[in-house]
């Protein structure tokens, strides 16, 4: 079971120029556990006051405060090792705010402290590159080079599926390139995002430089998206929220990771035990509540029964129950709603003919873990993002009609591959139209270090610590027009 039992409602505040406030607005909000339903904490909604206030606090730290390389290094690192020595605590506020089980939980919080620790060291690397200006003609007595600059003040907006690690493509990444921060988290479990606030605190992160507000995107998020200060917006979430944003701001630079309905092709010459067991872990961890979730499975038709032979005892396997338990495999979705949703669309792909092989029924906020094949690619379940433990399967003769399949559909996130052929490998790298593609796995790969993001309607810009910092500094050049030539 878990470390420690569930604290009582806290009365969290936001963060505003280094100081915790409940701010100007009357309004608050509770935050209620998808576990038992337990209030855990009350929260104020930030109000237009607020947000001028803490968009005003960045401004001006990233005009006052010069932090050197080495001093945001040695904060980031402080900040590790905080991370690092609250790992229990932060685990179990991740069970009990997000549902995530707890061996999943434990692994983000240590890719949290990994994040931090790249963060880190990659603030004493940033550089650019020398030109080679003076082998134009013309240019012979000219010097050129690049230099990275901070851009300015970045508004980050994560989401719920992965509270504490979302935040650390975005947040640590400023700080490391001499940006500042406004953060605004998801409102159903922004309490993990206090804690990190409260820990860079502790790490000695000055004033002004990281800014937190809560509340709905529909009234703070809108509110952030019109403020004309920004000069980046990093976004983690939907496609629609994602354009929406993309669409107000403007000119200004977009960060934006979005959804996916992910696709795995397990060919014919595959080893099945080893592409089902990956599907099994990818399909269904945190519920399918991970933007690159396997979603699609397209099997080789030679093998699609044997596939399956392998494939669903080991999802029928998997246990369903309270997160907190050591043992448990797959936890509640986020809300009952989300639960209803994905319960709806397995029976409306029932109605249209779909074969159940195991699992897709509901118990308030639990869905038991669902394998569907014969399913029509017209229906929600194959053609837009599930976020529910629900995986179809779909045959396929020639790899090139995988691939085809693969890219039909405007999201193009992460796909997988599994086959014993270099040709095929290969092949599928080359036409399968997404950001990442995984042989041998599954797309829920992901390492913090590895550049991340999609193409199409999955985003633009890539995170990963490294990447994202690219994308959060301007690329500056300058050439020197010398006397004589070097």
């Amino acid at each position: 079971m878990a470390e420690a039992p569930t604290k009582s409602a806290v009365q969290a505040k936001a963060y505003i120029d280094g100081k915790w406030t409940v701010g100007s607005s009357t309004r608050e909000f509770e935050v209620r556990s998808p576990v038992d339903g337990s209030v855990l904490g009350r929260l104020p909604e930030a109000s237009a006051e607020d947000v001028d206030r803490a968009v005003t606090a960045a401004v001006r730290a990233f005009k006052e405060v010069r932090l050197t390389p080495y001093q945001r290094y040695e904060i980031l690192t402080r900040a590790a090792n905080l991370i690092q020595a609250r790992a229990g605590e932060l685990a179990h506020l991740i069970v009990m705010e997000a549902g995530k089980p707890l061996r999943d939980a434990r692994v983000e919080v240590r890719r949290a402290v990994q994040c931090y620790l790249l963060a880190g060291e990659e603030a004493k690397r940033i550089h650019g590159e020398t030109l080679p200006v003076d082998a134009t003609p013309g240019s012979e007595n000219r010097f050129g080079f690049t230099l990275r600059a901070p851009a300015g003040v970045v508004c980050a907006i994560t989401p719920f599926n992965a509270p504490l690690n979302q935040l650390n493509h975005k947040v640590p990444t400023a700080i490391a390139v001499g940006d500042t921060v406004v953060l605004k988290p998801a409102e159903v479990c922004p309490l993990s995002a206090i804690e990190e606030v409260k820990i860079l605190e502790e790490a000695g992160l000055p004033a002004g430089v990281l800014n937190l507000l809560h509340g709905p995107g529909e009234t703070v998020g809108e509110m952030l998206l019109r403020d004309p200060r920004f000069a980046i917006y990093t976004f983690t979430g939907s496609a629609a929220v994602g354009k929406h944003i993309h669409e107000t701001v403007g000119l200004r630079r977009t960060l934006l990771e979005l959804g996916s309905v992910s696709p795995t092709i397990v060919a014919g010459d595959a080893d099945l035990e080893r592409a089902a067991t990956a599907c099994a872990k990818g399909g269904f961890a945190y519920a399918g509540q991970l933007c690159i979730s396997v979603q699609r499975i397209l099997v080789q038709h030679d093998v699609m029964e044997d596939f399956l032979s392998v494939f669903v005892p080991k999802v029928k396997a998997l246990k369903v129950g309270d997160p907190r338990d050591e043992s448990t495999d797959v936890g509640p979705l986020i809300s009952v709603d989300a639960a209803r949703r994905a319960e709806s669309w397995i029976a409306e792909a029932r109605e249209r003919g779909a074969m159940v092989h195991t699992g897709g029924s509901r118990d308030g906020g639990f869905l038991q873990p669902c394998v569907i094949s014969n399913l029509d690619r017209a229906l929600p379940l194959w053609c837009a993002e599930a976020f529910a433990p629900v995986v179809a399967v779909a045959p396929f003769e020639k790899l090139d009609d995988a691939i085809a399949i693969a890219n039909d559909t405007p999201f193009g996130l992460q796909a997988g591959v599994f086959t014993e052929s270099f040709d095929n490998a290969f092949r599928a790298i080359h036409h399968l139209q997404f950001g990442g593609v995984m042989i041998n796995d599954v797309p829920t790969y992901r390492i913090d270090s590895m550049p991340y993001g999609g193409v199409k309607d999955s985003g633009m810009g890539r995170e990963g610590i490294r990447y994202a910092m690219e994308e959060l500094t301007d690329l500056r050049t300058s050439v020197w027009n010398l006397r004589e030539r070097p």
